[in-house]
């Protein structure tokens, strides 16, 4: 099975990009399993049930969140019917949607689960124990499982790295928007990347215009951010999941460029 994650897409600059580089990863790797970052999509902050729709059409199998899934109001309206997309699973019981779910694709079967960190961010029921819970309810069928760990401190991420090793197919790092390259398959077999990075504009911070954030930085004002417009960049990893055992056997960065495509 071959797994493509897309990292974090940012506004409309970002489902610029997906559209156009979308089509060529399809025909160059022909992946098994589409998965996407949704949660900044909606200009950075969010996701609406057209533009999932939208992302949907282009062949995207799953759609996960993050810190920024209520951020349009909307969401309430449609995110308990909507299957494919994922918000996370450490929120408190009771709150809309679904921390987990199976995607069915090309005859196969992939388990994904959402979960939000707790440090530097808002805090959440505990990570660690809630993706346990989960990994508990599987049936011992579910060969597949692909773990988004939307977190801010890498120590974190690093950390759900280790404690899920041989336990889950991927855990994939997202939010922070800069794609680090410690990607590798851990001992007992997990794909692992601190962050798989963004799919939006280049020339901002982290997607947001540049000239607002230094504001920010520099006078420690309130001040509002808004999705730069530019060129933009593309980021995610592709996993060869080992179709006996369900762990993984590689995971290799895509990094493109509008005017330069360059992978990695």
């Amino acid at each position: 099975m071959k797994i493509l994650f897309i990292g974090d897409i940012v506004g409309s600059v970002g489902r610029k990009a997906l559209k156009e580089v979308l089509p060529i990863l399809k025909a160059r790797h022909q992946p098994t399993m589409i998965i996407a970052n949704g949660e900044n999509a909606a200009a950075g902050r969010g996701i609406t049930k057209q533009i999932a729709k939208e992302m949907f059409d282009m062949g995207i199998h799953g759609i996960t969140l993050g810190n920024h899934t209520w951020d349009q109001k909307e969401i309430f309206d449609f995110i308990d019917d909507e299957r494919r997309m994922v918000r996370p699973a450490n929120f408190p019981e009771g709150t809309p949607g679904l921390g987990w779910t199976t995607i069915k694709a090309n005859g196969k079967e992939l388990v994904i689960i959402n979960i939000q960190g707790r440090t530097f961010l808002p805090p959440l029921d505990c990570p660690f124990q809630t993706v346990d819970y989960i990994l508990e309810q599987l049936d011992h069928r579910d060969r597949f499982i692909l773990v988004d760990f939307h977190a801010e401190a890498t120590s974190e991420k690093i950390s759900m790295g280790w404690h899920l090793d041989g336990k889950v197919s991927v855990v994939v790092g997202t939010h922070t928007h800069v794609q680090s390259h410690d990607e590798r398959v851990l001992p007992q077999g997990t794909a692992y990347v601190t962050d798989v990075g963004m799919v939006g504009p280049r020339d901002g911070v982290l997607g947001m215009e540049k000239t607002a954030v230094l504001q920010r930085f520099r006078t420690s004002l309130p001040v509002r951010f808004v999705v730069d417009e530019g060129k933009w960049h593309f980021h995610a990893v592709l996993i060869d999941v080992d179709e006996q055992t369900g762990f993984s056997k590689s995971i290799q960065l895509v990094r493109l460029f509008e005017d330069e495509f360059i992978m990695s």
